[in-house]
């Protein structure tokens, strides 16, 4: 839904391949991989405007790796955010997450707290509620794909 939201617009999607199953504690592999991946775009087309997109423990990884000087902003579906999860490098990002409340996988208040916190350090953070999908998001699928390649989109279309 995404590559075709910005065909013709000279965007590249790119995706992140974790190296590790899961987050791992403090080693936190899946935002290291997500880091590497920023690293490695700038190494091979240079300084570019960049959206981070993920779902699930996807977008915590988008949301920590959020902090690189490229990253325009972040669009994160049924997003893991742990309380004390940081937000300190999330000022003068735009940060949309998107939650299903009935999610059992992952909270959606705990997304609604990340959110106020993620303002507090000066993010445009914005939640969303989705009224369908749960945490696989497979009931209203095109709704969710047609929010998230919006969202992108726009994130791209500003600044």
């Amino acid at each position: 839904a995404v590559t075709r939201a910005v065909r013709g617009r000279g965007v590249l999607v790119a995706e992140v391949r974790y190296r590790h199953r899961g987050w791992n504690g403090a080693r936190a592999d899946a935002a290291k991989d997500a880091e590497t991946a920023l690293n490695d775009l700038r190494e091979r087309i240079g300084s570019v405007p960049v959206v981070l997109l993920g779902h699930s423990m996807g977008g915590r990884a988008a949301l920590r790796a959020a902090g690189d000087p490229a990253v325009r902003g972040v669009v994160a579906l049924a997003p893991w955010c742990p309380s004390g999860e940081p937000v300190e490098h999330l000022g003068g990002r735009r940060l949309y997450l998107l939650h299903d409340e009935t999610d059992r996988v992952t909270s959606a208040r705990e997304s609604w707290d990340f959110v106020r916190r993620a303002r507090a350090a000066g993010a445009d953070a914005v939640g969303i509620p989705m009224r369908i999908g749960g945490h696989a998001m497979l009931r209203g699928a095109d709704l969710w794909h047609r929010r998230a390649a919006e969202l992108t989109a726009a994130l791209l279309s500003h600044g």
